[in-house]
């Protein structure tokens, strides 16, 4: 049994860790807003980019000109998976979500006798995809998802890489994994096309009305896309940040909410505990003090 002064410290103990779990979900909060706003405000310009170009794809696709960002390389042997997640832990289970839809994708990959290779973006990713995946992995992205707000310049670095990945012929298809932001407590495993630009599905094209879109180009089409096109994956990968970034927060502010919580319920059973034994303690000395006192 644990003595009275070994109690006192295992509960002055959990005492300092609720303060630390406590200034984490208050920290976590003030960030969760900013990340928020921004995540929401990236959506529409990414969504209606990515929409655009969705729809130039599938009509240029098979071309004999078409960009290869746009139409890719006509195979698709070798697969780039771009797993993003968090550069910090103590968030739950955000960073574990991302690489399970890792796991699976690449499983699914391997299954369909196609070649996977691995960038991650946080080192989050690399620890945990390393211990299994070594040999996949071609490149490491460290100090941009930690960072306390992210630029635009960071997305398109790591956009100028992979472009420059795929134009020495390294893959044929580009993915990223990501957490997407719905709520505090909700963010979405997410695998997204990036390269070459995923055609919509008709039915969905039918419903939007955006099937017969007509696009005119001035300058020539050529010229357009071989700037919009490395913007376009910038901007994905872009968005792609913004979502793990709020979705990084909301789970560590659920998860520090919830040790705050068992760090008070733990203290209320030590010092029940604590004060039962101090009474039985007291009382084994009073029947020892009545016993020696009848003893004389």
């Amino acid at each position: 049994m644990p003595s009275l002064k070994d109690l006192r410290n295992r509960i002055n103990s959990v005492k300092q860790t609720r303060k630390i779990t406590s200034a984490m979900k208050l920290v976590a909060a003030s960030k969760l807003r900013r990340a928020q706003e921004r995540a929401e405000q990236a959506r529409p310009f990414a969504e209606r980019m990515a929409t655009m170009l969705a729809h130039l794809a599938a009509g240029v696709r098979g071309l004999p000109d078409a960009p290869p960002l746009l139409a890719g390389t006509g195979r698709e042997e070798v697969h780039l998976l771009v797993v993003a997640t968090a550069d910090r832990g103590l968030c739950g289970g955000f960073n574990s979500s991302i690489v399970r839809a890792a796991r699976r994708q690449i499983r699914e990959l391997r299954e369909a006798g196609k070649s996977v290779k691995l960038v991650c973006v946080g080192r989050k990713a690399r620890d945990l995809l390393r211990r299994e995946y070594e040999e996949l992995i071609v490149d490491f992205i460290d100090g941009v998802a930690g960072k306390r707000q992210i630029a635009f310049a960071d997305a398109q670095a790591i956009a100028e890489r992979l472009i420059a990945r795929f134009e020495a012929g390294e893959f044929d298809v580009c993915s990223v994994v990501y957490n997407r932001f719905k709520s505090v407590l909700v963010q979405i495993p997410t695998v997204r096309r990036l390269i070459p630009v995923e055609a919509p599905a008709e039915a969905e094209a039918e419903e939007s009305g955006e099937a017969k879109a007509l696009y005119e180009f001035e300058p020539e089409e050529a010229v357009i896309l071989e700037a919009l096109l490395p913007r376009n994956l910038a901007v994905q990968i872009y968005g792609v940040l913004l979502e793990n970034a709020a979705g990084e927060q909301g789970a560590r502010m659920t998860a520090m909410d919830n040790a705050t919580r068992n760090a008070g319920e733990m203290i209320d059973k030590l010092t029940l505990h604590y004060n039962r034994t101090r009474q039985a303690m007291i009382t084994k000395e009073l029947i020892e003090i009545v016993s020696g006192a009848e003893a004389l």
